[in-house]
């Protein structure tokens, strides 16, 4: 029983101590910053959130204004943002200590509709006139004050207003602005509603060379002639435009687990073609402007963990996890295993010792004997000892010891009765067999 318990003891810590060093299993409600109303980071947060839910996981959408205000929130730990979509180009080197990325999910082009059609307009031809560049907070308004910068203008020479992209697009609709800019994905409700109307133009960049040379984060794309409506043939030729990349971007603390359930999630809403790229480019392993997660590096290299790709995801998690504790566990057990046999001989063996110790103080008494010496409580306590040894449970194996103890404990008592039986209280002559504590035989 005693080394029963022992041993239950020792790998119980041994498996608190394993477990308090690794990662304990990930939390089942995560938050993530999307974006606006009307845009892709919406839509796609919508997707992941159905993904994860089928995983056993609550994935929070907080809407946002943009890309901006996803980074700032990532890095606010008082915001529980642990995951968001961020723009390429916006992040700098202070920004980036506290975050990873998972990778490229997609191209963001840069629209630029006006009304009308635009038959070769410049930003230069928009002085003066009322446009829509994004809130504050959002990756449309960083990326068009960058460009407004590359140009040497400024934001006196036009009237920007911070309209979300549902309300620009009513506007621009309505005649009420003059353009409006966005930063999205061709899936945005906005573009496709937009990209389809006669009577909305679409700006292109000519020069859009020269702007990939200026700024590294930038990339080109094309949209071809007759895309938003192939009946009408509109837009009536290609559209040369400017686009970065969106990034599934954590926090460093983030789960392990959680990373991967997020990359899972990536590879079914982004994997497919799109109007930019082929299947299977996104997502991809590209560090823009903040270092991949070693966990992403992985996961692009092998592959989801070996568990993950058979079972459902927390249980593929926990087995991980017991796989993770089992190796050390084993170097803790397997000597203990070794050593069960010596314990449990020593806790048996001690059961018994312990009864001798108190026999040997009877035959102390009995050797030395004094005058008032009190036979009968000597009897009372040797009858306690008698029974204990009758409630003592011990294996077949050490029988021997217990009938040799209780050979000992039938001399003692007869020593005892021979005392009490005798009216002289004189000195005792002590006999040549005795009880001893030494050993388990007589003597």
């Amino acid at each position: 029983m005693l080394a029963s318990f022992v041993f239950t003891a020792i790998a119980a810590a041994a498996i608190w101590w394993i477990l308090a060093l690794l990662a304990p299993l990930p939390p089942r409600t995560v938050v993530m910053a999307s974006g606006p109303q009307g845009g892709a980071y919406a839509e796609w947060g919508a997707r992941y959130r159905e993904i994860l839910a089928r995983e056993g996981f609550d994935l929070r959408l907080l809407p946002t204004a943009g890309a901006v205000e996803n980074l700032r929130l990532l890095r606010d730990p008082e915001s529980e943002v642990s995951v968001a979509f961020v723009q390429g180009g916006i992040i700098t080197a202070d920004e980036s200590a506290d975050l990873n990325s998972l990778g490229t999910i997609s191209y963001e082009p840069l629209w630029f509709f006006c009304q009308g059609m635009p038959q070769g307009m410049t930003l230069g031809d928009l002085r003066g006139k009322r446009l829509s560049i994004g809130p504050e907070g959002s990756g449309t308004r960083a990326l068009m004050l960058r460009i407004i910068k590359l140009h040497g203008a400024s934001e006196r020479d036009a009237e920007f207003l911070p309209l979300q992209p549902e309300e620009a697009k009513e506007k621009l609709l309505r005649g009420e602005i003059d353009a409006m800019a966005l930063v999205t994905s061709r899936e945005s409700p906005v573009v496709r509603r937009l990209l389809g109307d006669p009577n909305i133009g679409l700006v292109s960049f000519p020069r859009a060379d020269a702007y990939l040379a200026l700024d590294p984060y930038l990339n080109k794309v094309r949209v071809p002639a007759g895309v938003g409506d192939l009946a009408k043939n509109h837009p009536p030729t290609d559209v040369m435009l400017l686009a970065s990349k969106a990034s599934l971007v954590v926090r460093k603390d983030i789960h392990p687990a959680l990373q991967y359930l997020f990359l899972e999630a990536a590879s079914q809403v982004h994997s497919g073609p799109g109007f930019f790229h082929k299947a299977g480019h996104f997502p991809a392993p590209e560090a823009i402007d903040l270092p991949l997660s070693a966990d992403a590096r992985h996961f692009y290299k092998s592959g989801p963990p070996f568990l993950q790709r058979y079972l459902p995801f927390l249980l593929a998690v926990l087995g991980e996890r017991l796989l993770i504790l089992l190796i050390p566990l084993v170097g803790i057990v397997y000597p203990l295993l070794n050593f069960m046999p010596a314990i449990y001989q020593w806790a048996m063996r001690r059961r018994i010792f312990r009864i001798y110790k108190e026999l040997k103080w009877l035959e102390l008494q009995l050797v030395q004997p004094r005058a008032g010496q009190d036979i009968d409580g000597l009897l009372s306590r040797l009858d306690r000892l008698e029974d204990q040894v009758d409630h003592l449970r011990l294996p077949v194996t050490f029988m021997p010891m217990l009938y040799s103890l209780r050979s000992h404990m039938k001399m003692a008592r007869e020593w005892l009765e021979r005392l009490s039986a005798k009216d002289d209280r004189g000195p005792t002559r002590t006999p040549t067999d005795r009880v001893s504590g030494e050993g388990t035989g007589t003597r």
